[in-house]
């Protein structure tokens, strides 16, 4: 397999830094910011903008990932980006029980933990160093930012973001497209399209509307 990596950011840096250490050869990092364009991200190209993409799709053996860390925009271009094969990137110093499932354009950092019947869906982002403990579900297009805790049986919906070093006790959900603090600790249900924060994290404000 042959990757190219869409977003030439930060995120885009660990994504690609990821890839490597799994021994996937990175082709192209694509970017609309025409700035970078010529430049290199860890030694490989940005070679243009996302809009040339099927240029690469074209060829059997190439798949793609998104390495955008706004939720709202990778879901968005993967809808916009039609007929590419995404990859699944476990960096090879992370763990994924065998019974765990993981979706399709996910992405596990380094020293992340993804234990037995985890349910990790599409297009998730699982930073650095999270423990996603058994029997949890991460929903479509959510972004565990690292160092988070997720105790057994917790359930991320679609598109809920958690900030860095957050905490989450067993049984205990986060709606879909909910925002939590960095080191927040949840200890009650947090309710869709909800900014949370704090220890114990408290509902600060509700936003308009989903993805």
């Amino acid at each position: 397999m042959k990757l190219v990596v869409i977003g030439a950011g930060g995120h885009g840096k660990v994504v690609v830094a990821t890839a490597m250490e799994a021994g996937i050869e990175v082709v192209a990092v694509l970017d609309d910011d025409n700035n970078k364009w010529g430049s290199r991200l860890l030694e490989v190209l940005v070679s243009g903008p996302i809009s040339s993409f099927p240029s690469f799709a074209q060829k059997k053996d190439v798949r793609f990932v998104l390495a955008i860390g706004e939720n709202k925009l990778r879901k968005k271009l993967a809808t916009q980006i039609q007929g590419v094969r995404w990859a699944t990137l476990v960096h090879p110093k992370a763990y994924v029980h065998p019974s765990a499932s993981v979706g399709e354009g996910t992405v596990i950092f380094a020293g992340a933990v993804v234990q037995p019947s985890a349910l990790i869906g599409k297009h998730v982002i699982i930073n650095t160093g999270v423990v996603v403990e058994h029997d949890c579900k991460v929903g479509d297009w959510a972004h565990l930012a690292s160092g988070v805790r997720l105790a057994g049986g917790v359930n991320i919906e679609e598109g809920a973001f958690l900030g860095t070093g957050g905490v989450v006790i067993p049984e205990k959900r986060i709606g879909r497209w909910s925002i939590v603090g960095a080191g927040a600790v949840v200890v009650r249900d947090i309710p869709d399209l909800s900014v949370a924060y704090g220890v114990p994290a408290k509902v600060q404000r509700t936003l308009e509307r989903e993805a």
